[in-house]
């Protein structure tokens, strides 16, 4: 194991030490789209973080997000609780479904609609990003142009 230098991340004390977010205290600064909302317990906006943001994304029962993007930042996701979607290709035309436990990696600058399948329980995700949590919001889309997004039970 080569010796690290991470005195960046000292304390005023000159002590290096874990960050922690209590539960209920995240940061809500962060990117958002209509239809998402995020919360960072790991970012650049109130840790020590440079290269990652950690957070939760919830979409409320029935909606989805705006079309966005993610610029340069590698996206992995995790479906906590609920049942996903993600609409992504030309137009929107394609889509993966997920539930529960499901793992997802989004490329950088890929355009995507989040959404929450489920019209009774909320949908929520743990997401991670590198550099940062990077928003880019799109022009909307009707839902009618999102395939199976209003026959959906």
């Amino acid at each position: 194991m080569q010796p690290t230098d991470n005195s960046m991340y000292a304390t005023e004390g000159g002590l290096v030490v874990p960050v922690v977010t209590r539960g209920g205290l995240e940061s809500g600064l962060t990117g958002q789209s209509s239809g998402a909302t995020r919360i960072a317990g790991v970012s650049p906006q109130h840790t020590p973080a440079r290269r990652l943001w950690f957070g939760k994304v919830s979409n409320e029962p029935g909606f989805r997000s705006v079309p966005h993007h993610h610029g340069e930042a590698e996206t992995g996701g995790f479906v906590l609780s609920g049942r996903a979607r993600i609409y992504f290709g030309v137009k929107f035309q394609d889509y993966i479904d997920m539930e529960e436990g499901d793992w997802v990696f989004v490329p950088p600058f890929m355009p995507h609609v989040e959404c929450n399948l489920d019209r009774n329980r909320p949908l929520t995700w743990m997401t991670t990003r590198t550099p940062d949590n990077i928003v880019v919001n799109l022009d909307d889309v009707a839902d009618e142009a999102l395939i199976d997004w209003s026959e959906r039970p």
